[in-house]
């Protein structure tokens, strides 16, 4: 509804009150304070709490996440907010050595969040690398991609208590999309997929804005009579394999779907896991759709051509219901 919060707002819905609920958090990134960040994410936050909680740091992706660490080590609740996820490859040994390693080396917690957004948009190779299956194939970290604003708001409240570190990926083209949000006690816990669309004859397992691609394909197939159910994960570690497993039982035919590039990607990971579990209730192969394995280019038409489109999608989902 167009009075609905945004995606983003509703980030800032939630940041706020965990903020109001938690002296302990606090944000430290590039171009908050005046800005609000680079899709108004944490817009008004800074003039409402102060500099003190809303730090605006050297652009620094290590530093940032450094300084995160070692106050999430000495009790404080970071978010560190990277902007765009592609920063993070500066951060790397921060995130991977010392972030997801602390609980297992000191058996100390890390309470931090690593936010930024992810996802193919315009900006060219730089600005949209997939990364999901990086940080989901990383032990110690949890990585949360909310499709909804409802879940943004509730994800993030739930990352906010965790006490270890979490990866949240919003994705650039959710920014504006408008729905409801929960109040103040609403989260959404990790490792609990959506059902996003009711079906019975295929199942589409994605999260982020594949679910916008997954709709539009489901709603082309439902003018034919078909009826395809939509997963939304939700978080990528953990996952709902059950919640996979559990609708792929209901018709034996399943597209497992994102943009990132097929290879060792989340839907290979998807598709494996589920063959391996639950093969005698498969009536064919599950198909996958993904991006071609190639850099983005900045080119708006060459961006459309690399990533899945609707008809894509269509043409996957009338793959396994021909089986």
């Amino acid at each position: 509804m167009a009075n609905d919060p945004s995606y983003s707002e509703a980030y800032q819905s939630g940041i706020r009150e965990e903020m109001y609920r938690d002296s302990r958090i606090f944000i430290l990134g590039t171009d908050l304070q005046e800005r609000g960040g680079h899709f108004a994410q944490v817009k008004g936050i800074a003039q409402e709490f102060g500099g003190e909680r809303v730090r605006d740091t050297p652009i620094s992706e290590a530093a940032m996440v450094a300084a995160g660490v070692g106050a999430a080590m000495y009790g404080m609740r970071p978010v560190v907010d990277l902007n765009f996820m592609d920063f993070s490859l500066g951060a790397m040994d921060e995130i991977i050595n010392q972030a997801a390693h602390i609980r297992y080396m000191f058996n100390g917690s890390v309470p931090l969040i690593i936010r930024a957004t992810s996802g193919i948009a315009a900006g060219g190779a730089h600005h949209n690398n997939s990364f999901e299956s990086f940080f989901a194939h990383t032990p110690g970290l949890s990585v949360a991609v909310p499709g909804t604003p409802y879940d943004v708001k509730g994800l993030l409240k739930t990352a906010l208590r965790a006490d270890d570190p979490v990866v949240f990926m919003m994705h650039k083209k959710l920014t504006g999309i408008r729905g409801p949000i929960g109040g103040p006690e609403d989260l959404v816990p990790f490792g609990k997929a959506r059902i996003a669309r009711e079906g019975a004859d295929a199942t589409v397992v994605s999260y982020g804005y594949t679910l916008v691609t997954a709709a539009k394909a489901a709603e082309v197939l439902a003018a034919e009579g078909e009826q395809i159910e939509i997963i939304d994960l939700r978080t990528l570690f953990p996952m709902d394999m059950d919640a996979v497993i559990n609708s792929l039982k209901k018709h034996g035919r399943m597209v497992v779907a994102d943009e990132a590039p097929l290879f060792a990607s989340i839907t290979a990971e998807i598709a494996a896991t589920a063959s391996e579990v639950a093969f005698d209730s498969l009536k064919g192969p599950i198909v996958r759709v993904g991006a071609q394995r190639a850099p983005l280019s900045a080119d708006p038409g060459q961006v459309d051509a690399t990533i899945p489109s609707v008809d894509d999608m269509v043409a996957a989902i009338r793959k396994v219901l021909s089986y």
